[in-house]
């Protein structure tokens, strides 16, 4: 589970300015450290099919934010896939 003094942190390292939480960057840089941490869960844990699911809906909303990223600002999307370690 993602605490509130990483995911702050997350925040702080991907965000435009001051108060941005919500831009397609900071989304997508706070999904993929939960895709992470779910990742390892399900290594540990194969038949937890709930959690699959979970994973599954996250990996396809960050897909969606990258596409957009990639469509409007792709020099932005190519800086965040770097930074991320993205296979994109």
């Amino acid at each position: 589970m993602l605490t509130k003094r990483v995911k702050s942190k997350i925040i702080k390292d991907t965000q435009k300015h001051e108060k941005d939480t919500g831009s397609a960057e900071v989304q997508v840089a706070v999904l993929s450290r939960r895709i992470d941490e779910l990742s390892g869960h399900l290594k540990k844990n194969p038949k937890d099919q709930h959690s699959r699911r979970g994973l599954l809906k996250m990996v396809s909303q960050r897909r969606k934010f990258l596409n957009y990223l990639k469509e409007r600002h792709p020099s932005v999307h190519q800086k965040l896939v770097k930074k991320l370690g993205l296979n994109k």
